[in-house]
């Protein structure tokens, strides 16, 4: 079964493959479709933003579709950057550049308030129309500095409940057994072993 995956986001999809290996699945991407236009992400939730990229990629290709949309939720600044955690320092914003901004806004929120959750929406859109949804979520905390050097987006600022070493300072097999994204991408892939009976 070939699936597209709705991004170009090299890392995302690194992790997509690592989790569904061994899957009777070929994990295209968007690159294997150059000419899919940008898909605008109106949704208000993460899982609306799924829906959306991955109806609009499943009917561009004509293939089956698989769609995340994720991100950061802290509490003490009402769930931000939310939606916008990708842009939350400027719609080309580096991964860098919006945690700064993110701990700029935290300086004075003490220890003891500095949690947050990391969220994942997934959407599987096939051409006929039909669509299965799956998420998770990972609770933690926000640090007061980067730590680490691996993953990507806010890892290098984020305690995984439980941890006292940030999603950056860990191995791709530590994060994706407990990420938010691996914890979605397991039910996703409990759902195609139904399918196809593996």
């Amino acid at each position: 079964m070939e699936i597209v995956a709705a991004t170009r986001n090299k890392k995302k999809i690194e992790e997509i493959r690592r989790i569904l290996k061994g899957m009777p699945v070929t994990l295209l991407s968007l690159d294997d479709f150059p000419g899919c236009p940008p898909v605008e992400e109106t949704g208000k939730s993460f899982m609306e933003n799924a829906v959306i990229k991955a109806r609009a990629v499943a009917g561009f290709t004509g293939k089956p579709s698989l769609a995340d949309d994720s991100g950061l939720e802290v509490y003490a600044l009402g769930g931000a950057p939310g939606v916008y955690s990708a842009r939350y320092a400027g719609l080309w914003a580096t991964d860098s550049e919006n945690a700064a901004k993110l701990l700029r806004e935290m300086e004075s929120i003490p220890d003891g308030k500095r949690g947050a959750r990391f969220a994942c929406a997934l959407a599987i859109a096939v051409p006929d129309g039909s669509l299965e949804t799956f998420e998770g979520y990972v609770e933690g905390r926000i640090g007061r500095e980067p730590k680490g050097e691996a993953g990507f987006g806010y890892d290098p600022v984020f305690y995984p409940e439980g941890h006292d070493r940030t999603f950056a300072e860990m191995s791709s097999g530590e994060k994706d057994g407990m990420s938010h994204r691996g914890r979605a991408l397991q039910r996703l892939k409990g759902h195609l072993m139904k399918k196809t009976g593996g």
